[in-house]
């Protein structure tokens, strides 16, 4: 298990393949990331590498994440994540990642914010099929219908499939297929969709569930 990049969504596009066959592609633009920390298991417990992503002003940074960039040498970015490894003997603090690690054709997950949908009903959310819309049905038709039982148990079970907020959280898509890799402009495309809109913080890394297929 090998640190991932972090990177941000540009937007969706397709491409064609050689038998003419459209394709839905995701474009992210991705790092470089410089190694900002590393963690081993002798003194933290744990084997991880911390990184950093995109060039911030000092002043937006607080006073004790500023301590961690000048203690690593490295101007202080925007964005700060921490990827488990297994091997952290492999990371230097101070270098820099680049897309060389992916190239096309490999698997990879993605993980980041998906896009907030308010307060949606069970229809929306849950994909309910709702209420009838003829035959005596009166204010009904998207209602959830009976989310419980009489007087046993006489409550509503935990976890219950009901209206609220949907979307904002954050979500992992697997086993996305590279289709290609500009390494001149770090951008790597993905065959199908990432979550999050246009310029939201995506962590890419290799995937999980590759090697089981």
């Amino acid at each position: 298990m090998r640190a991932g990049l972090i990177g941000r969504k540009l937007g969706m596009s397709r491409i064609f393949m050689e038998d003419g066959k459209s394709v839905a592609v995701t474009l992210l633009k991705v790092g470089p990331c410089p190694i900002v920390g590393v963690k081993t298991t002798e003194s933290n417990g744990y084997n991880a590498v911390q990184l950093g992503f995109e060039d911030a002003k000092p002043s937006r940074i607080s006073k004790p994440v500023r301590g961690i960039y000048a203690k690593a040498n490295v101007a202080p970015q925007r964005v700060l994540k921490e990827f488990r490894v297994t091997d952290p003997g492999e990371y230097k603090t101070g270098d820099t990642m680049t897309l060389d690690c992916f190239e096309a054709g490999g698997r990879v997950d993605v993980t980041a914010r998906s896009i907030g949908k308010g307060f949606a009903g069970v229809m929306k959310r849950w994909g309910f099929k709702g209420g009838r819309a003829s035959h005596g049905a009166h204010l009904t038709h998207r209602s959830p219908g009976s989310i419980g039982q009489c007087q046993t148990p006489g409550r509503v079970f935990r976890n219950k499939k009901m209206a609220g907020h949907m979307g904002d959280a954050t979500v992992t898509v697997l086993s996305l297929t590279v289709a290609s890799v500009d390494h001149e402009r770090n951008l790597i495309v993905l065959k199908g969709s990432v979550p999050g809109s246009k310029g939201t913080v995506v962590y890419i890394r290799d995937a999980v569930k590759a090697d089981r297929k």
